[in-house]
């Protein structure tokens, strides 16, 4: 079957705008152009993909498309383009402007001044297109836990398929400190060792707004957008700060709508969802909605623990179960709050030639718990009420049922419920690893005897005076 007539026409203007143009340019202005139709009158409808684009090759690359019409039309031939305004949805198609070109008449004869663009050509070498990435942030060094699941899954599905997925864009949002940053990254790293030949380009909201603003005080701005219309996969770390920054949003709408449009991969972390993102136009907002938008939260005490055993483990560090308990408990805001204190152990455990033990995690976290001697914690807890009963911490949390732990062991738990901030689940896990299930049954015991006995109403009120 023969292609339609503006295929074959797109494609011998094709060969001779090759001949004309740099390679690099070639590929990122010509390549994502598709031909839409060819009246009988020689006008030929291509399509681009923003109003941006049409600029470019209008501004730069108007006389090598003249030429490359004129010589497979003849002087009656035309160009018109078609500029896809909104990328429509499941339901709705993409919408698009009719826009004749402009600009002066061709020569009829001699090959076309290639355009030039220093920083594109610049970022043609290897030196120049480094990805910025930190080889430590693996998806085999991120901790999976409930906090951060789905958006873990996402990335590794993006790492896997960058720009033809169904999550492009990726956008993760959540706090400061939860790993953000390590995933992202993670995603750049996992598609640089599939394809190495791919131009993938980790950033800083924050950079490029300097080097945007550097570029137009040099009057370069289309060389700033040409170098980054050239990346095959853009991560762009802490978006809001993009808020009010009106010329860095226009040209960064634009830059987004390209990268799309061709199938390159967007990936994008922010401090919160799109919808809270004051500041940002709502065009650009509407785009960061089009692909996946998913949170990492807080990390629960599971992964907290797991992220101090994969970090000690990595460092060689031998660290009790009891003290990997102690810290998780302790430092429950942050992951890289928690990996500061655990830099702080690994110094220690090395300088002193010491093994980790619970005084030293204790002094790890004075820079970030104050009062850590007199905290009402759960390890506190579990201390007061073991030597009230001249038990060890550790008989609470074995599997013994004897009367006095038994007893012991229940007073510890519904003193952790009305003294601390730990759910049910948390204060079982500190028990030997027991279901909420027990520590429910342990507060409903203690509270029934100190209604019912005497004697025992005073043990709790004896102990309650120690924690005050």
């Amino acid at each position: 079957m023969r292609s339609p007539s503006h295929v074959v026409v797109w494609t011998n203007c094709l060969r001779v705008i090759r001949e004309r143009v740099e390679e690099q340019s070639f590929r990122t202005w010509f390549e994502p152009i598709r031909p839409v139709s060819l009246t009988a009158d020689g006008v030929l409808t291509i399509q681009v993909p923003s109003q941006y684009f049409y600029e470019m090759l209008e501004e730069h690359y108007v006389d090598v498309l003249r030429a490359a019409l004129l010589q497979e039309l003849g002087p009656g031939g035309r160009l018109e383009y078609s500029i896809i305004i909104d990328q429509g949805d499941a339901r709705n198609k993409p919408q698009a402007v009719q826009l004749p070109t402009t600009g002066p008449k061709p020569k009829a004869t001699g090959p076309a001044e290639p355009a030039r663009n220093p920083f594109a050509q610049r970022a043609l070498a290897r030196d120049f297109q480094e990805s910025q990435l930190n080889p430590l942030y693996t998806f085999d060094n991120y901790i999976e836990g409930s906090c951060n699941r789905l958006a873990r899954a996402a990335g590794q599905a993006v790492a896997e398929r960058p720009g033809i997925n169904a999550f492009n864009p990726l956008m993760i949002y959540g706090g400061v400190g939860l790993g953000k940053t390590h995933l992202i990254q993670a995603i750049g790293n996992q598609i640089k060792q599939q394809w190495p030949e791919k131009f993938v380009l980790y950033i800083s909201s924050e950079k490029f707004v300097n080097q945007f603003i550097e570029m137009a005080r040099n009057t370069a701005i289309d060389d700033f957008a040409n170098y980054y219309l050239q990346v095959d996969t853009l991560i762009i770390d802490d978006v809001q700060f993009f808020a009010k920054k009106d010329r860095t949003q226009d040209i960064f709408f634009h830059i987004f709508n390209h990268l799309h449009q061709s199938g390159k991969q967007i990936v994008m972390t922010s401090d919160r969802p799109p919808r809270e993102l004051a500041g940002l136009e709502d065009r650009l907002l509407s785009r960061f909605k089009w692909g996946l938008t998913t949170d990492v939260q807080s990390p629960d005490l599971e992964t907290r623990m797991a992220i101090i055993q994969s970090k000690m483990a990595t460092d060689g560090i031998d660290i009790p179960p009891h003290v990997v308990e102690y810290l998780a408990y302790s430092v429950d805001t942050n992951v890289r709050e928690l990996e500061g204190v655990l830099v702080g152990l690994i110094a220690q455990s090395s300088l002193l030639r010491r093994e980790v033990d619970l005084e030293m995690a204790k002094q790890a976290l004075r820079h970030v718990i104050s009062d850590i001697d007199t905290e009402v914690n759960l390890d506190f807890i579990q201390k007061t009420v073991a030597e009230h009963f001249n038990l060890t911490v550790e008989l609470l949390k074995d599997k013994t049922r004897k009367k006095e732990v038994v007893e012991a062991r229940q007073l510890a738990m519904y003193f952790a419920k009305e003294l601390t901030p730990l759910s049910l689940k948390v204060i079982g896990y500190g028990f030997g690893g027991r279901d909420h299930t027990t520590v429910i049954h342990s507060i409903k015991e203690v509270t029934k005897r100190s209604e019912m006995e005497a004697p025992y109403r005073a043990t709790v009120e004896e102990l309650r005076g120690k924690f005050k």
